[in-house]
């Protein structure tokens, strides 16, 4: 079979969480065609269930929705090279006030294969360790607990939506019932 072959990638915006390109494609067939392209640095999450089985949510508005979703916590990493463990430790702390000295890989996630490279780290977080928040200036978080259970009815019920949260919690369910 006859590869694509890209011919160029052109920087058309850079900015603080993704940087845009425009690429050129060549088919096999020698058609030149133009796709899109999001470069993303990557990012982690974390699902911290408390010692009652209990997952903690965060509950925060999202730009792009214009509307608060509720999410596992999450972020992205502060550059490309990052571990996501690193990053993912980071972000349960500054989201929920909680910390976990062993973290545990759960799944790793592609979000938007057709035109973003942006991966996504999940790990499983028990035996948490109360701390503080660290919330950016720009972030508005609550949290909220539930159960595995609810979470999984709200999913169904199309509440949850966000695909990085939708895939972490099936595979912690997954895990919990082996």
């Amino acid at each position: 079979m006859d590869k694509i072959k890209r011919l160029n990638r052109e920087l058309k915006y850079r900015g603080r969480i993704l940087d845009f390109y425009e690429d050129t494609i060549q088919t096999p067939e020698g058609h030149i065609a133009y796709w899109d392209f999001l470069a993303h640095k990557g990012a982690a999450a974390v699902v911290p269930v408390l010692p009652d089985g209990r997952i903690i949510m965060v509950r925060q508005y999202r730009n792009a929705l214009d509307r608060f979703t509720l999410e596992i916590p999450a972020g992205a990493k502060d550059s490309a090279e990052e571990e996501g463990i690193v990053c993912a430790a980071r972000e349960l702390e500054e989201e929920t006030g909680y910390r976990c000295e062993q973290l545990e890989p759960l799944v790793k996630l592609v979000t938007t294969v057709a035109f973003c490279n942006e991966t996504i780290d999940v790990f499983l977080a028990r035996n948490l360790i109360p701390s503080a928040q660290h919330l950016d200036e720009d972030e508005f978080i609550e949290l909220e607990t539930h159960t595995i259970e609810e979470l999984s009815g709200l999913i169904h019920q199309g509440i949850i939506q966000d695909s990085k949260t939708v895939a972490a919690l099936m595979a912690y369910k997954d895990l919990r019932q082996k």
